[in-house]
């Protein structure tokens, strides 16, 4: 095998590590926070055993890496290149694969046979939380809000959602955002509130593409918030 075989090799690698939907999910978890192997099989809906093997394979592809904290192994994701890689793939697969257009309408289950829900850019985000014409609700696990979330955004969990609607405008848009553009949880928040009577719509992308954008974010530490 020559030199450039090999290099074609070992991109190929990478490759093969992404070209798996827990993986891609493995990887979207992450983009939120480090996380443990237990934690993470939670979210994506794995066993711990397969959840280890897969990011086994992702540690080879130097995509993850981890670190002891105790009994526990702490994963997170190498760079944050690596979200802006799995965005150009969606975007890819979005203009070129039919499919992905009957399924990407499945993950809206609330009636907008008018189309006026389209989702908030980032650029519209940006303007109206500028302007303070927005209020943003962060519909993640509280653990991914801690770690790293939107500027004044409201961490509002969806079982917490209906009991919290006297604390939210009716005079101003409310935008929800999770995990990235197919996390179901703001679509969920979305058709709470529609219901509810809110003028609300969702964020197009998420935190971890608001982040890989190089906009400012938040952690909460020890109950304080400090911007980035």
């Amino acid at each position: 095998m020559t030199v450039q075989e090999e290099l074609f090799e070992t991109l190929a690698q990478v490759a093969r590590a992404l070209g798996s939907g827990p993986r891609l999910a493995i990887l979207v978890r992450l983009a939120q926070a480090e996380a443990s192997v237990e934690k993470i099989a939670e979210t994506v809906g794995l066993t711990i055993a397969n959840t280890s093997q897969h990011l086994q394979q992702l540690r080879r592809s130097g995509l993850v890496t981890a670190n002891r904290a105790g009994k526990q192994m702490i994963y997170r994701m190498t760079d944050e290149r690596i979200i802006s890689l799995m965005e150009m793939m969606r975007n890819i697969a979005e203009s070129n694969i039919a499919e992905m257009e009957r399924l990407v309408s499945q993950l809206f289950s609330y009636d907008d046979a008018g189309g006026e829900l389209l989702p908030v850019t980032i650029t519209e985000l940006r303007d109206g939380l500028d302007k303070a014409e927005v209020t943003l609700i962060d519909v993640r696990p509280t653990d991914e809000y801690v770690s790293g979330h939107l500027p004044g955004a409201l961490n509002v969990q969806l079982d917490e959602l209906e009991s919290l609607l006297d604390t939210l405008p009716k005079d101003k848009e409310i935008v929800a955002y999770c995990r990235g553009p197919y996390c179901a949880l703001s679509h969920k928040a979305v058709e709470v509130l529609l219901k509810q009577g809110y003028k609300v719509r969702r964020f197009k992308d998420g935190y971890p593409e608001w982040k890989a954008a190089g906009l400012p974010i938040s952690k909460t530490v020890d109950s304080v918030t400090a911007d980035l």
